[in-house]
């Protein structure tokens, strides 16, 4: 899943310890918008666009029993001072 692209930031920057790769293509099984950094990827199973109060549950086949996107609801922060 991509969101904001600093985990993909950070993967290039330690592929560069390796050498300078010729190409690098990205592919993403959901884009949920919200990029911090200018990374876009090659490939796009799905692109949603999510709340800021939401979250994106991916379910695979071989643990959950089948394929799925859901956006779910973020459970609502504690009040400060309670």
């Amino acid at each position: 899943m991509l969101h904001t692209g600093r985990t993909i930031r950070a993967a290039l920057q330690e592929l560069s310890d390796f050498g300078r790769a010729r190409r690098i293509q990205l592919c993403v099984l959901v884009d949920r918008g919200g990029r911090q950094l200018p990374i876009q990827p090659d490939y796009v199973g799905r692109v949603i666009e999510v709340g800021p109060n939401q979250d994106v549950a991916v379910r695979v086949a071989d643990t959950d029993g089948d394929w799925g996107i859901d956006i779910v609801a973020l459970p609502a922060a504690p009040e400060a001072g309670t």
